[in-house]
């Protein structure tokens, strides 16, 4: 893009340091060019050679900016006496790093201005400076909390706005949550506040080839608490551990973990022949863990994307695995399969904190069309299925209308059933009622896994 310049003032003014401009960088990138945070900064770390303390700062920038941007468009917003949709989104940026800093850093209120209001006037010119060094100091004579009493929804009248005001989500995403706990949802507080919370990383060992604590005591990490192949990592780049690159494990959530293993667990009717199936297989994660406890038996991976597809064979190499590149919904394979994983695209609002920007791109209208393809994937999954055979349908988003909706609508078309899905996750606890399972990042560490277990016949 094309940035306007004043070539007689810019050549005066000191650009960002190489942390702030990485983060302005990718905050762009993910404005403009609707890019992954997640993604796009640790490749330009990389390619720039930022790295220790230089490196943890612009993360910090990034993700926290990213994850707080309506917090922070709302402040902005009340000290500029207009709305973000009305300052150039080039200069929003600008000012949403500002913004966090003053709001979530300990960075100097004097040095978290000047550097952004020398930025602004190396993109544009000195009264746009101006504009952002005079929204930023009316800022900084607050602190977080004042702008918070003043701009949240009142916490009596309207105690889900007040709460996805505070820890920056879309009202209608702390709505979806609520909905989803249910009884629990006095625990909406501490859900949220987990999404900003940096996710521990998570290996998956791969069964048959390396045990949990071997892997542990080679990477220096810790057993997990649920699933038998999990070991959480300390820290560290987990693509440059020798058990990754070699495939004795993979970088898995620990729910995605035991919703593959579920499968496996949960009871057929008539022997067990072996023969699987991945309906929605990408990246292949899920496929890997399922091939390595299949035993005798084979799995078939379905996967339309190509990039995806690509990842499905590297990340089950060796593994009885076969890829099949075609649409879920009617991929043309010859039914009779004994077990059924139908990990459907989602929201993904089970796994906010892995993305930082996730929560803002989503909109409600994202729902029903996801719903609609999630129910053509399950109705193909069960027609693929021999009688007396199981699928196991999982999101990694807790909203309603994917999970439970689905469920129902393939219960009322379908000749299926549902099994108590919860002692197939055993050990983990507090999974309320049945039968479905529902895991949550505040309670059980893990992404936002919803799995229903369906018998077919």
């Amino acid at each position: 893009m094309t940035k306007p310049r004043n070539n007689k003032r810019s050549h005066r003014r000191k650009p960002l340091d190489p942390a702030r401009q990485a983060a302005f960088d990718v905050l762009r990138a993910v404005s403009e060019k609707d890019s992954y945070a997640n993604l796009a900064l640790p490749a330009l770390l990389r390619d720039r050679g930022i790295t220790g303390r230089d490196a943890a700062f612009a993360t910090e920038l990034t993700y926290g900016t990213c994850r707080t941007r309506g917090l922070l468009d709302a402040i902005i917003g009340a000290a500029a006496g207009r709305s973000p949709d009305n300052i150039d989104p080039v200069l929003l940026d600008l000012l949403r790093l500002g913004a966090y800093q003053l709001m979530r850093t300990r960075v100097e209120p004097h040095a978290a201005v000047s550097t952004t209001v020398e930025q602004a006037g190396i993109e544009f010119d000195s009264a746009r400076a101006g504009f952002v060094n005079g929204v930023l100091r009316a800022i900084s004579r607050r602190d977080e909390q004042s702008w918070v009493e003043e701009l949240a929804p009142d916490a009596l009248t309207d105690p889900v706005g007040h709460a996805a005001f505070v820890h920056a989500h879309p009202r209608w995403i702390a709505q979806a949550f609520v909905d989803a706990l249910g009884a629990d949802a006095g625990q909406l507080n501490a859900l949220l506040a987990s999404d900003d919370e940096r996710p521990a990383v998570h290996l998956a060992a791969r069964p048959g080839v390396l045990a949990a604590e071997k892997l542990a005591e080679q990477v220096d990490g810790t057993v997990g608490r649920y699933s038998p192949y999990a070991v959480y990592l300390s820290g560290g780049d987990p693509g440059q551990l020798a058990p990754i690159r070699d495939g004795a494990a993979l970088v898995q959530d620990e729910g995605s973990q035991l919703v593959a293993r579920a499968l496996t667990l949960a009871e057929l009717d008539g022997p067990d022949a072996g023969r699987w199936l991945d309906l929605c297989a990408g990246p292949g994660g899920k496929t890997a863990l399922l091939a390595a406890l299949a035993g005798d038996g084979r799995v078939t991976a379905v996967e339309p994307a190509p990039r995806r597809a690509d990842l499905v064979e590297q990340n089950t190499a060796g593994l009885p695995v076969d890829v099949v590149r075609v649409d879920g919904r009617d991929p043309g394979l010859d039914p009779g399969f004994d077990r059924v994983l139908v990990d459907a695209p989602c929201t993904g609002l089970g796994a906010l904190r892995r993305r930082p920007e996730a929560r803002w791109r989503r909109v409600p209208g994202d729902v029903p069309q996801l719903a609609k393809l999630q129910r053509e994937l399950l109705a193909s999954a069960i027609r693929l299925t021999r009688p007396g055979g199981v699928v196991l349908y999982a999101t990694c988003s807790p909203h309603l209308v994917e999970t439970v909706g689905v469920v129902a609508d393939a219960l009322r078309r379908h000749p299926v059933t549902t099994l108590d899905a919860r002692p197939l996750f055993d050990p983990v606890d507090g999974l309320g009622d049945g039968p479905y399972v529902q895991l949550w990042p505040h309670r059980h560490g893990t992404d936002a896994m919803f799995a229903a277990a369906l018998k077919v016949g």
